[in-house]
This record gives C-alpha cells, sequence and structure tokens, in this order.
C-alpha cells in the first residue's frame, strides 16, 4: 500500500463543503462557514459549512418529507441498497481513512481498519433486518392477533470527534435499513469524512432520506427539541447527555445515550502477567490517544504484582507507542484532536502532581521537528501511587493518561471500583474461572471482557450502566430499537 506521508491538503477533500439535505449540497442559510484544522500541524484544511437554526429546520423538514415514501421500499430493497453502501466504502476506503487521519490525527493504520469496520456493519444489518419481526397470538377462536413493527419516522443522530467516519456509518445503518430517515449531525472538529461518504453514496438514495449537517449547540439544541423528531441518539459527554435529556423531555422523544466512561481494569493475584501487560496497554487506546469512550483508563493492580506490572507495562509502552507522523503506516499513535484537548490533557496532568500520585512516565509533549512540531501530540502518560478520591482517577480526561492503583482487599476494590458515575466498560484479569465469574458480577459497567482488553465484536450490543448512558446499540437490539409495535386485533365472525 502506498506511503502517504507530503504534509499536503488530501486529495479526497469533499467537493462540496456545504451542507447536505434533500439529496444535495447547500450553502448554509443562516449558519456560517468553519475552518476546519489539523491537528497533524495545527494548519488550516479547508473550510465547511456549519448549520444554524433554519438549516437545522430545513434538513428535519425533508426528512420529514421523504420518510412515507422510504418506509414504502420494501425491506429486502433497503437491505440491497445498504450492501451497495459498503461495496462503495470499500472502494474508496484507503481516501476515506486519509481524511479522517488528516482530520483527527489518528494514524492512518487505524483509520483503514475503522472503514472496513464501517463497511462491515453496512453488510451486518443488511443481513440481519429481515430477522426483524413481528408476533401471532390465539388467545381464542374468534380473533387473530398479531403484532407488526414500524419505523419510527425521523430519526437525529448526533456523533463525536473520535471515531469520525465508523460513528457516522453505524448510525446511518441502523435507521435507515429499518425504514426511517435520518438527520446527523456530525462533530464540529471532523466533519470532513461524513460529507465525502455522501458524495460517494448519496444517489443510492432518494432526496430527504439521509441529511448531513456540521455544526454546534445550536443545531443540536433543535434536533433535541423539534416536533418532528422521533428518537435522538447522542454520543458524548455527560454534561451534553442531560441536556439532551432534558430538551427531549418537552415532546416525549425516545433516546440513546452513549456517555463516555472512566472505565477500570482489574487484576487479581493470580493473573497471567504477559496477557495482564498486554491487556492493560491495549486497553489504554493509545492508537486515538487515549481519546475512546471504553478505554480503560484506571488499573487496578493486586499488591503482589503491583510493582513488576507497573514496570513492564511502562516498558511496553515506551517502546510500542510514541506520538509520530498519523500519516504513515507504522505510527502507532498520533495526536490529539485540537488545541482544547492538549490543554485539557495538561491540565489533569497537573492536578495529578499537585494531588500526590507519580508520574512514571510521559506528562508532556514530546519532541517533534518540522511539520509535526505545530501539532497536537502528548506523550503516553501514566500515573502510579494514585488513590480513588484524586480527580485523576475519578474523572474522565479523554486523553493519554492512565491512572494505576494498588489494591490488597477486594471489598474495598470493588467499593472503589464502582464509586465512579459511569459504567460503560471493564476488564479482569484472573486464571481463575469462578474468581471472574464473580467479579463481572461485581462490575458495574454494561461492556465487560475477561482476560482480553479493548476489542469490539462485530454484531454485539454496546452501551454504559450508570451515567455511561442508556440504551443499546451496534447490534439486533438497536433495530428492534428503531421501530415502534403496532397490536392489530382482528374478528374472524
Amino acid at each position: 500500500m502506498a506511503q502517504i506521508d507530503e504534509f499536503s491538503a488530501p486529495q479526497s477533500l469533499p467537493k462540496n463543503p456545504g451542507l447536505y439535505v434533500n439529496g444535495s449540497f447547500h450553502r448554509p442559510r443562516d449558519g456560517f462557514y468553519q475552518e476546519i484544522i489539523s491537528p497533524i500541524n495545527g494548519k488550516i484544511i479547508t473550510k465547511v459549512a456549519f448549520a444554524g437554526k433554519e438549516d437545522t429546520v430545513s434538513a428535519l423538514e425533508a426528512a420529514d418529507k421523504a420518510f412515507e415514501g422510504w418506509r414504502s421500499v420494501s425491506t429486502l430493497e433497503r437491505c440491497n441498497i445498504m450492501r451497495k453502501v459498503a461495496q462503495v466504502v470499500r472502494d474508496h476506503a484507503e481516501e476515506l481513512a486519509t481524511l479522517d487521519a488528516w482530520n483527527i490525527g489518528s494514524p492512518i493504520s487505524i483509520m483503514r481498519a475503522e472503514v472496513e469496520y464501517s463497511a462491515m456493519n453496512f453488510d451486518l444489518f443488511a443481513g440481519l433486518a429481515p430477522a426483524v419481526t413481528g408476533e401471532t397470538h390465539r388467545l381464542t377462536d374468534d380473533m387473530f392477533h398479531y403484532m407488526i413493527r414500524e419505523p419510527l419516522g425521523v430519526v437525529a443522530r448526533i456523533i463525536p470527534y473520535n471515531h469520525p467516519f465508523l460513528g457516522m456509518a453505524i448510525k446511518m445503518v441502523t435507521p435507515l435499513v429499518m425504514g426511517n430517515t435520518v438527520v446527523v449531525k456530525v462533530s464540529e472538529q471532523a466533519p470532513l469524512s461524513a460529507f465525502r461518504l455522501m458524495e460517494i453514496i448519496g444517489d443510492l438514495f432518494p432526496p430527504g432520506v439521509v441529511n448531513v449537517l456540521a455544526g454546534g449547540r445550536e443545531s443540536g439544541e433543535v434536533l433535541s427539541s423539534h416536533p418532528v423528531v422521533k428518537k435522538v441518539t447522542l454520543v458524548g459527554s455527560v454534561p451534553v447527555g442531560r441536556a439532551i435529556s432534558r430538551s427531549a423531555a418537552d415532546t416525549l422523544k425516545l433516546t440513546t445515550l452513549e456517555l463516555g466512561g472512566k472505565n477500570a481494569l482489574v487484576a487479581y493475584q493470580d493473573s497471567d502477567i504477559p496477557k495482564l501487560v498486554e491487556g492493560i496497554v491495549k486497553g489504554m487506546n493509545w492508537f486515538w490517544c487515549g481519546q475512546s469512550c471504553s478505554s480503560t483508563s484506571r488499573v487496578f493492580l493486586h499488591e503482589s504484582i503491583h510493582d513488576e506490572v507497573v514496570k513492564q507495562v511502562v516498558e511496553r509502552i515506551n517502546a510500542e507507542h510514541k506520538p509520530g507522523n498519523p500519516l504513515k503506516t507504522e505510527t502507532t499513535m498520533g495526536a490529539l484532536v485540537d488545541t482544547k484537548a492538549i490543554e485539557r490533557v495538561k491540565k489533569y496532568v497537573e492536578i495529578g502532581r499537585a494531588e500526590g500520585a507519580t508520574l512514571a512516565t510521559g506528562g508532556g509533549t514530546p519532541s517533534l521537528s518540522g511539520e509535526l512540531s505545530g501539532g497536537c501530540f502528548w506523550s503516553p502518560t501514566v500515573f502510579t501511587n494514585v488513590k480513588q478520591n484524586m480527580r485523576i482517577a475519578q474523572e474522565e480526561i479523554f486523553g493519554p493518561v492512565m491512572a494505576i492503583l494498588k489494591w490488597s482487599d477486594e471489598d474495598t476494590l470493588w467499593k472503589e471500583v464502582n464509586s465512579v458515575e459511569y459504567g460503560l466498560t471493564g476488564s479482569i484479569y484472573t486464571t481463575n474461572t469462578a474468581t471472574a465469574q464473580k467479579a463481572v458480577k461485581r462490575m458495574e459497567a454494561g461492556y465487560c471482557w475477561i482476560n482480553t482488553s479493548s476489542t469490539h465484536f462485530l454484531g454485539l450490543p454496546f452501551g454504559g450502566y450508570k451515567q455511561s448512558g442508556m440504551g443499546r446499540e451496534h447490534s439486533l437490539h438497536e433495530l428492534y430499537d428503531m421501530t415502534q409495535v403496532k397490536t392489530v386485533h382482528m374478528s374472524l365472525e
């Protein structure tokens, strides 16, 4: 595969930097054009239209108008369209991955994997959709009772910056294949691959079925409050999730929220040390600079293995994850998304030091030359001697900062593990099956690993406990949630 390492704007930039509404690109009515900055070198990539209130309402009206026609398209035909989308994505995989690497600074190798995973999701849900069926009941001989599932209508999707193309793909496919129309608001920092996607697949859909906006708070407020929207979903922070819920409540909208985590990896004294070290390093998602909601950023090590594991973890991180040019295939750690992210991480590192934690490695910006010197890079950072009441163990940093805690008493351990407001993912390491099963019951998280970490599996439900959100996505469960039940009673006399 050709190496991409020149610091020039990617050739695959969207040719139409407008808002994608009703089957074509448009200039904003009451919005504006926003510069998109690459975190690789701090330079402007292009300008993209951001939606205002009027623009957002226009997209919703287009989706509402298109709904009746789209719901009447047969399920099998909608599935065929999704398979065509999957093929187009694969045909354009390299350019889409390159756009994301430029836009958010994550390594091109991992962006290629995300594009392929996106195509797999289009194929998966094209296959699963026919499995969403109704029910029949025989209560008496003179009546026929049955239930059918119908699409909801207009679904609004608000997606984050950390997995731009993947987020766009998996948020599109499930409502569409079930007969809903969608308005997707992509993140302010990372809109490029979503608009390029609509340039290459837009003709596969009737006008208004898929609408894509970039925008900020004003656009999001319209999506979560407008009466035409039947369901709104968000991947984002807890404060934004609460705001979306309050806004959606006035019109009793359905909501699905995935709101991040402060996830724990728990290691017992009988852990397989090589596997454990690998899992700790993998679980932090250094490829994305820790900008992943499922990162196991709190590591609880039993005191009997603590010192040796810390030593091996730090050595492995420093050997395997050095920030570098995201456009090079061999790079295993790229940039944070923007300067605000750098300042946030810097603040938490200072807090960790002030609270008395020990900096085992990292803690600052790496020394990079040339174009990269203007980028948003941060070295992998590990704190030891962390206590659970410290802010670096309580709050989601969303950056390359790992907190390692030592434990000895199991009841105290689980009290601390579950003391945070989040409950998204968790990982448990032990060679004892009974210990693993008892531990996973005590872990307050919606997506758990045993003797592994980080990996997500196609078709299995993902979502959190507590303030990490509500609802489950990425699975057959989500397809059912994109429908509503109608019960019918038919007299046979």
